[in-house]
């Protein structure tokens, strides 16, 4: 288990059975790095594989 997988558990417990829009993931996530500037590349990596998920899909 990565140290990560404690938050993403957090996550799903506390909010699992929410639904969001990618609009609203977005806004929080450009929130969260204008809180925190360090974390600019993960979340951009970290976004841009959201945004390409099904794009792996069409190489397989």
């Amino acid at each position: 288990m990565y140290f990560t997988d404690r938050g993403i558990e957090e996550l799903e417990q506390r909010r699992g059975s929410e639904e969001v829009t990618f609009e609203w993931l977005a806004e929080q996530l450009r929130t969260f790095v204008d809180l925190n500037p360090d974390f600019e590349v993960p979340v951009e990596r970290l976004a841009t594989w959201l945004a390409r998920l099904d794009e792996e899909d069409d190489d397989v």
